[in-house]
């Protein structure tokens, strides 16, 4: 396990659609392994593949209830209720904002060895499947909002540090600033 470089708002790889796993063995494990330690060293409670500049479809997940991982996912949202709640990214530092989603959602995929995983989710859970989901499709939480808080979030990122230095990975922080 090893804590990997985060890729920050800029690098292509966060707009670029994840590949599917095709073959499982050990460097599948280590992604999951080593996701979940740099998840956990920056306070996130999920994180794709992508985030560690890894095209393939995997995510992790920590929300203090549940922990995992799901290879390969697809989701459905479960009825018709939405909630709506505060995310940031740990690919967008200091940015968080309301975003609509499904209020549950059923998972499936496979693990790391290729065995199959679902589970129905709700509330952090629910919503930390979705925003890391979007991830795999190239999709960041701010592509969610209105117009309005779009705007707002894109003057954040032009303003703060990070992004004015041209940074676009930088070494997981252990501060936090997850979901």
């Amino acid at each position: 396990m090893t804590i990997q470089p985060v890729r920050l708002f800029g690098d292509p790889i966060l707009r670029s659609r994840a590949d599917a796993v095709t073959e499982f063995g050990p460097e599948v494990a280590t992604l999951v392994a080593d996701l979940i330690e740099t998840m956990h060293d920056d306070g996130g409670v999920g994180m794709a593949a992508p985030q560690i500049g890894v095209g393939l479809r995997v995510f992790v997940y920590d929300t203090g209830d549940a922990a995992g991982h799901v290879v390969n996912p697809q989701w459905s949202p479960i009825g018709s209720d939405e909630q709506v709640g505060p995310e940031g990214c740990l690919s967008i530092p200091g940015v968080r904002y309301d975003v609509r989603r499904a209020a549950r959602v059923r998972v499936s995929g496979v693990d790391s060895a290729g065995a199959p995983v679902e589970f129905e989710a709700d509330g952090l859970l629910a919503r930390c499947v979705q925003h890391e989901y979007d991830h795999l499709d190239g999709v960041l939480f701010i592509n969610r909002l209105d117009p309005a808080d779009r705007k707002e979030a894109m003057r954040a990122i032009r303003e703060s540090d990070w992004f004015r230095a041209g940074l676009t990975v930088r070494e997981s922080s252990g501060v936090g600033g997850g979901r």
